[in-house]
């Protein structure tokens, strides 16, 4: 857990502030109603995250309520985005002067069954690696989730990978997104983990 929090955060532009969850109980505010106990944990150790990156941000932690929709509804003035799986809990937090939208997603390294494929992959993603490219639809997702609030299917994006980047490419139009219109981002990988990152700056 140490070595992907630190790989992440050697990656991260200045302004990017990475935290990792901990058991920490919730703050007012931070309810999660009907949850079961393991569900529970979850959630709370993804908003201690949150309020990790806050302070190393610089910015005093303050309470991530659930939107409807299930998205983190970041403190005035920040955005930022949650991811947790088996072995790893992590959050990245940003100020909205600077950052439109940010988006994180980790999973554990283990081979998805080929039955995903299809759901995960378009026809010209085929050959690529499976794991890799549903981390980076999820973290570019997430970050567009901040700008437009759209939600939509694996097929939407076609992830192009290069290295340890990667081009996550527009099929069709998305709110201010055109059909085309490129989001960037990067993977980082541990003998535990994969990991992707996508930061879309402010204007």
């Amino acid at each position: 857990m140490p070595d992907l929090a630190d790989a992440l955060r050697d990656g991260l532009p200045q302004g990017v502030a990475l935290g990792q969850g901990r058991d920490e109980p919730l703050m007012p505010g931070e309810g999660l109603t009907g949850a079961v106990p393991s569900r529970l944990a979850e959630f709370a150790r993804g908003r201690s995250a949150a309020r990790a990156a806050m302070r190393a941000l610089g910015v005093d932690p303050a309470a991530t309520p659930m939107n409807p929709d299930r998205s983190p509804q970041w403190p005035t003035g920040l955005t930022g985005s949650i991811s947790h799986c088996a072995g790893a809990c992590l959050a990245i937090v940003g100020l909205r002067a600077d950052f439109a939208g940010l988006g994180l997603d980790v999973e554990p390294v283990q081979p998805l069954t080929p039955d995903l494929w299809p759901v995960i992959l378009r026809p010209e993603e085929a050959g690529l690696d499976p794991l890799a490219v549903f981390v980076a639809k999820e973290a570019a997702y997430k970050a567009q989730f901040a700008v437009t609030r759209a939600l939509f299917d694996f097929q939407m994006l076609s992830v192009r990978l290069d290295g340890a980047g990667f081009r996550a490419v527009f099929q069709h139009p998305v709110g201010r997104f055109r059909a085309g219109d490129e989001l960037q981002g990067r993977l980082v990988r541990t003998p535990g983990h994969v990991a992707a990152v996508c930061i879309l700056p402010a204007g």
